[in-house]
């Protein structure tokens, strides 16, 4: 086995690890994150897999153009880093992760960066893998997203934004549900949620963001997801409509 780079001359052969079932909802999921890549390789998207079927993968972004909340400049920024079911304990995560600064060095960025928590949360790699590995926190962000940072040089260091760090977004009325395709579930997950939030009373704001620019103005610190109530930051993960509503209605 070995790790081979997704590219605009191989995407459409090759499967992007999230949503590799045959079934329709699998390959409809996947269409939806190979466009958001195929848009997003041309501002330096790097995408790096195991060359088998599996979850084992990188991917990562120079930070001016990261789908992200985030403040800063010439860091990579990473957007997900998962190595799961019986790949896990051989070493794959150390390797991405050092193909990863291998190309920080070779660009001469000033380093590396990873949103993560300081507890164990779904869908973020774990803090203590990012600090075996050196990286050390630089900034915080409401209720519990931590900026990890492994610095080559000397250069300035990236933060959340304001609006990140406060856990609020403009869009003040009901129910927000912010995503984007760059997890193949999550335009599925927030398009049934709204419909049974309506169903049930609530004022929904579904957006989908179609840019960078969009994400680092509106998005979550998760990037891919961030669901909001009256402007309040509740949880970037895709939740049953039940304790989602048991936990806005508190």
């Amino acid at each position: 086995m070995e790790i081979i780079e997704i590219t605009e001359q191989n995407i459409d052969k090759e499967h992007i690890c999230c949503a590799i079932g045959k079934d329709k909802e699998n390959e409809n999921r996947a269409f939806t994150k190979k466009a958001w890549m195929k848009k997003n390789f041309r501002d330096g998207l790097v995408f790096r897999r195991l060359d088998d079927r599996g979850k084992v993968f990188i991917e990562y972004l120079p930070i001016e153009k990261a789908w992200k909340p985030l403040i800063g400049a010439n860091y990579l920024i990473i957007n997900c880093l998962w190595v799961a079911g019986k790949f896990k304990g051989q070493g794959w995560a150390n390797r991405l992760l050092d193909l990863c600064i291998q190309d920080a060095k070779s660009q001469g960025k000033a380093g590396i960066a990873v949103v993560t928590s300081g507890k164990k949360k779904p869908f973020l790699t774990d803090k203590t893998f990012f600090q075996k590995k050196g990286f050390v926190t630089l900034d915080k962000a409401t209720p519990y997203f931590e900026l990890m940072a492994l610095k080559l040089n000397n250069g300035p260091l990236p933060a959340f934004s304001p609006s990140a760090k406060n856990g609020t977004i403009p869009i003040q009325d009901g129910l927000a549900l912010v995503y984007t395709n760059q997890c193949p579930f999550m335009e599925e997950y927030a398009t049934l949620t709204a419909q049974r939030a309506r169903e049930k009373g609530f004022s929904v704001t579904l957006r989908k963001l179609e840019s960078a620019a969009e994400a680092k103005e509106l998005g979550s610190p998760f990037g891919t997801l961030g669901i909001y109530y009256n402007g309040a930051f509740q949880t970037h993960i895709p939740t049953s409509w039940d304790k989602l509503q048991a936990a806005i209605q508190g």
